[in-house]
């Protein structure tokens, strides 16, 4: 497996899927910090771009570093920057999926001139100081009212928002984050269980990771194409929360991808496809 040392001597591995043409897409997943193998192939677009996923200090296949704080979401920046270089690239197009999505646009921020094309999936709104209320969660989860799950799901995230959560609730709402609560999606909810550094997500948000008020003047200037994708019935980003990440940007489409929740290339792989190598190739 390929690999690489990042500034501080850590051991980082990344996986190389596809043999599309174009530049290879460098990928960071969320979780956060979560192995990439959850991403899969990001619903067949190896067949169209090499994908590059990286395996986030301390998770899948790479080492845990000495320093626990190293976790921090701004510190991991150094390592995506680690990556471009040992790829020999002059400039990348970058896609974050959902925690990730903090990283890459501290990373636009701190390298614009590095970014060919930023690809933002459900985003997180941590890092560019988006809030989204409870209110906001429970709207788009009643979008599901009709199917069979919803009444002990709902139950659950009212606990949640109420402050009430405890494991089993958090467990209970899983279905509102799949299009289709399935044998799929709960084969990839209990995997991705699997994937997670426990310990290091609790650094990556922690004190000083984030600085919302000079990403979001950074972005303000940010000059390359940016694509947000959000879910219709995501409730980790709502649309409306996507659409306040996409105005922070002078050339950002949103789209919403329809019956989708925070996982779009499962739901529907081809409209997913599509609409990402659309973007990556226009002229």
């Amino acid at each position: 497996m390929p690999s690489f040392t990042a500034p501080d001597g850590t051991r980082l591995a990344y996986h190389v899927l596809g043999d599309g043409d174009g530049p290879p897409l460098i990928c960071l997943p969320g979780g956060p910090m979560q192995a990439s193998a959850y991403l899969g192939d990001l619903g067949g677009l190896s067949a169209a771009r090499r994908l590059i996923l990286l395996d986030l200090r301390g998770t899948g296949a790479s080492a845990v570093p000495e320093d626990p704080a190293s976790y921090r979401c701004d510190l991991v920046v150094a390592d995506v920057e680690a990556l471009r270089e040992h790829l020999g690239l002059d400039r990348m197009d970058l896609l974050g999926h959902s925690a990730g999505t903090n990283l890459a646009v501290q990373y636009a921020a701190r390298h614009p001139e590095r970014v060919g094309r930023l690809a933002l999936i459900t985003p997180s709104v941590r890092a560019v100081g988006v809030t989204i209320t409870g209110e906001q969660r429970v709207a788009t989860a009643r979008l599901r009212a009709a199917e069979p799950w919803f009444p002990e799901a709902f139950a659950a995230l009212e606990a949640v928002v109420a402050g009430r959560g405890d494991d089993a609730a958090f467990r209970a709402i899983g279905p509102f984050f799949y299009g289709r609560w399935d044998d799929v999606a709960r084969a990839h909810r209990d995997a991705g269980e699997t994937y997670r550094n426990e310990a290091a997500g609790a650094v990556f948000a922690s004190e000083d990771a984030f600085d919302p008020d000079a990403t979001r003047a950074a972005l303000a200037a940010f000059g390359a194409p940016v694509l947000v994708l959000a879910g219709e019935t995501d409730l980790n980003t709502p649309p409306p929360a996507a659409a306040e990440v996409a105005a922070l940007f002078p050339h950002a489409d949103l789209t919403v991808q329809a019956a989708a929740g925070h996982f779009p290339w499962l739901d529907d792989p081809a409209r997913f496809t599509a609409t990402l190598a659309s973007f990556l190739d226009r002229a």
